[in-house]
């Protein structure tokens, strides 16, 4: 099992179909409709894996991920070893969906060569745009920081986690959660009951135990129950094509979504504040 995950940070060490030519590596856009390169890969970047492998890599990706929650590439393992039902699902939603439907079909990635972040920056403040260009800042992330899709042996499956990913930052903006432990606790919630992903349900159970009693405490009774109503009531967070709501008002995207503004915790601050 250690000998897979040090190869799953190594893709060219992991078995393949014997290949004659290679394609550049790219993203999982690149082949559009689920195509087979004919070289045993269904996308850049692909490594196919028997289930006992997939069972191999979850269960290691899992320890590695509880020991330490931001090993964000074991969390990406774990995520696309255990998650194929809920991507199935996820992809029919979206397939049922206008916008989601647009999304699939043009594959749009959320990447700074794909931002004008300088653009965002000089919108009027409080638009969902300058928004998440100020949590890019203030939390000093970048999008470019997202995994690529590997594990996953179905091309439109791919995006559609690669996408879930992609977006995860925006969640974070909508949500009003800062990337600490707890605002990415709450987070890990509302996606939880949104997609089903199985990674995303154990760190939304497993991620307290790493807090302190006063935020367990606020965890528990005010932040938790916030996420899951907002969860099963809130629009379809990969339905929305983001890259074409930056200059939206953020309420008027959070009341789009069904998303209610986050409790206020003891101390005053809104949770999100960075330093809750």
């Amino acid at each position: 099992m250690a000998t897979l995950l040090r190869l799953s940070r190594f893709p060219g060490l992991l078995p393949r179909t014997p290949l004659r030519a290679r394609r550049p590596a790219s993203d999982v856009a690149a082949l559009p409709g689920g195509r087979d390169t004919g070289l045993g890969l269904l996308y850049p970047g692909h490594i196919p894996t028997s289930p006992l492998q997939k069972a191999l890599l979850a269960a290691g990706a899992a320890c590695m991920a509880l020991y330490d929650p931001y090993r964000h590439d074991m969390v990406a393992v774990l995520g696309e070893t255990t998650g194929h039902q809920a991507l199935q699902a996820l992809r029919d939603r979206m397939r049922r969906d206008p916008e989601g439907a647009q999304i699939l079909q043009e594959r749009p990635r959320i990447q700074l060569s794909t931002l004008d972040l300088t653009k965002l920056r000089s919108l009027p403040e409080n638009s969902f745009g300058w928004e998440y260009a100020h949590f890019l800042d203030v939390n000093r992330v970048s999008p470019d920081t997202r995994a690529p899709t590997r594990f996953v042996d179905d091309e439109e499956l791919a995006y559609v986690i690669q996408r879930y990913r992609e977006v995860h930052d925006l969640l974070h903006t909508l949500l009003g959660m800062p990337t600490n432990m707890l605002g990415e606790i709450v987070v890990k919630w509302f996606e939880a009951i949104q997609t089903g992903l199985p990674m995303c349900v154990l760190g939304a159970a497993f991620g307290p135990i790493r807090l302190s009693a006063k935020k367990l405490k606020v965890l528990i009774s005010e932040l938790i129950p916030w996420a899951v109503l907002n969860g099963r009531n809130s629009r379809c967070v990969l339905n929305l094509y983001y890259e074409q709501r930056w200059e939206q008002p953020i309420g008027a995207l959070r009341e789009e979504l069904g998303i209610t503004p986050p409790p206020t915790v003891q101390t005053g601050h809104r949770t999100q504040s960075p330093k809750l």
